[in-house]
C-alpha cells in the first residue's frame, strides 16, 4: 500500500534503538526523509545507517531532548536541510521501575522534563510549519500503562497518561489545520527496554527471567511478544495520508494483552 508520504520529512525522537529505530526504518521505506534524534551517538549512527540503506535521505542529530534549550536550534537545523517537519514521532525513553510513593521530587521533575515537557516543546516548535502547509502528523508513543497501569512503573504510568490528555486536547485544536494527533500504545514488544523490565522483575521477585517472560506471554492473546517492526508499521499508518480522518485516538498495538475493551 502506498501511504502517500513519499518525500515528506519526519522527525523521530529516541530513534537510536528499539521502537524508535523501527519507526524510522518503516517511514524510510515509504520514501520519507527521516531525521533521527537520540542522546546515544553510537546507537544513533547504527540506526542512521539502517535508514540510509533503504534509500531516502537521513539526518542524525545527537540530542538530549530533556534539554529544552536545544529545541529551537535542532528543529532549525532540520528546517535548513529539509524544510518544515511534516511528521513528528514523539518517542521517549522510559524511567526506572518505582513504586508510586516515596520517590524524590527531583526524580519526578527529571522525567517530567524528558518525557512530557520535551514532547510538548518539540511539538509546539514544529506546529507552525505544519499549519502553514495545512498538513501534519503528530504521533506519540506511550505505554499500555496509560490504559491499565503497570505495577512497579508508577512514574511511567503517571507521566505517559498526562500525554494522552495533552494529545486528545491538541487534536481538537489543530484538526481544522489538516493536522492529526494520535497516541500509540505498545504492549510487550521485544525491545531492550522490555528485556530490562523482565530482568528487573525477575530480580525483584527472586525468579528466572524465563519464568517472567513466560508469564507475560501467557497473558497475550497472540501468544508471543511483538516485533518492533509490527509496532512501527502501525505508527507509519497513522503518519500516512491514508489516516487523514484518524485523530484524537489511542491505538493499541499489544497483541491482545490489555484485557479491557
Amino acid at each position: 500500500m502506498d501511504l502517500g508520504i513519499k518525500n515528506k520529512t519526519a522527525l523521530v525522537t529516541g530513534a537510536g534503538g528499539g521502537l524508535g529505530r523501527a519507526i524510522a526504518i518503516a517511514l524510510a521505506r515509504e520514501g520519507v526523509n527521516v531525521v533521527l534524534a537520540d542522546i546515544n551517538a553510537a546507537a544513533l549512527d547504527v540506526a542512521a545507517k539502517a535508514v540510509q540503506a533503504t534509500g531516502p535521505e537521513a539526518l542524525a542529530l545527537e540530542w538530549d531532548i530533556g534539554d529544552l534549550s536545544l529545541v529551537d536550534a535542532r528543529v532549525g537545523a532540520i528546517e535548513e536541510r529539509f524544510g518544515a517537519v511534516d511528521i513528528l514521532i514523539n518517542n521517549t525513553g522510559g524511567p526506572p521501575p518505582t513504586p508510586a510513593s516515596g520517590q524524590p521530587a527531583e526524580l519526578w521533575e527529571k522525567h517530567f522534563r524528558s518525557m512530557v515537557m520535551s514532547v510538548i516543546a518539540i511539538t509546539d516548535r514544529v506546529l507552525p510549519g505544519m499549519r502553514a502547509k495545512q498538513w501534519g502528523r503528530v504521533v506519540t508513543s506511550a505505554s499500555s500503562g496509560v490504559i491499565a497501569p503497570i505495577a512497579g512503573l508508577a512514574i511511567s504510568n503517571a507521566l505517559r497518561m498526562s500525554l494522552v490528555g495533552w494529545s486528545k486536547t491538541l487534536a481538537r485544536e489543530v484538526g481544522r489545520d489538516g493536522i492529526t494527533v494520535n497516541v500509540v500504545v505498545p504492549g510487550r514488544i521485544g525491545t531492550d527496554r522490555i528485556r530490562f523490565l523482565d530482568e528487573a522483575k525477575a530480580e525483584r521477585e527472586g525468579r528466572t527471567v524465563e519464568s517472567v517472560s513466560a508469564e507475560s506471554t501467557a497473558s497475550i492473546a497472540a501468544g508471543r511478544y511483538g516485533e518492533p517492526q509490527e509496532y512501527a508499521d502501525a505508527v507509519a499508518f497513522l503518519a500516512s495520508a491514508n489516516a487523514s480522518y484518524t485523530t484524537g485516538s489511542v491505538m493499541r498495538v499489544d497483541g491482545g494483552l490489555i484485557a479491557s475493551v
